[in-house]
């Protein structure tokens, strides 16, 4: 890997309604406007809205980490308590390993804002080099809660062998232990 090596994301839109064209979709555009105002080296998009139904979530995922070559997918919505969220359930149906502190902190930092988000349930998780991030369905609270665990995603990445993905520091600045450093 070299610094600078393209990086592809999936943003994955869960919502009946969206998917029906019955609203736009605003979560998933904001989730391309942060890594459009973040990011510095060279990256991509996969966009897909589906609806909130869990195998077709898990397909996309699956689609979208193992077809379509992203080594990231956030996806936005679904992560609540209601009988049709099932975000949670089908990227761990896919994933090989969860890791708990992103849905730790995700529910950290919502909770300094709302005192419902004891009731997210987000998640993330790793399917081969392919980091799955779920997000809420606010673009606010995406910003939010992007503002504060976007500095680990580029070293979970190297760590899972993705590309070196680099940030502009003003916005976020990336973690990465001192022998993990590119310059």
């Amino acid at each position: 890997m070299v610094v600078g090596e393209y990086c592809r994301f999936g943003i994955l839109t869960a919502s009946d309604r969206a998917s029906s064209g019955e609203y736009k979709d605003l979560s998933g555009p904001s989730i391309e406007d942060f890594l459009r105002e973040t990011l510095t080296s060279p990256w991509g998009v996969e966009r897909m809205v589906v609806p909130d139904e869990k195998d077709t979530i898990s397909s996309s995922i699956i689609e979208l980490a193992d077809e379509r070559g992203c080594s990231v997918v956030v996806t936005t919505g679904g992560t609540g308590p209601s009988p049709r969220d099932v975000t949670p359930e089908a990227t761990e149906e896919v994933c090989e390993k969860i890791l708990p502190g992103f849905g730790e902190k995700m529910r950290a930092v919502s909770l300094n804002y709302v005192p419902t988000a004891i009731l997210s349930r987000q998640i993330a998780g790793v399917r081969g080099n392919c980091l799955i991030i779920n997000l809420p369905g606010s673009p606010r609270s995406i910003r939010q809660i992007l503002d504060e665990v976007f500095s680990a995603v580029p070293y979970c990445v190297d760590l899972i062998g993705g590309p070196y993905i680099t940030t502009d520091p003003e916005v976020v600045e990336s973690f990465r232990p001192l022998h993990a450093r590119r310059e």
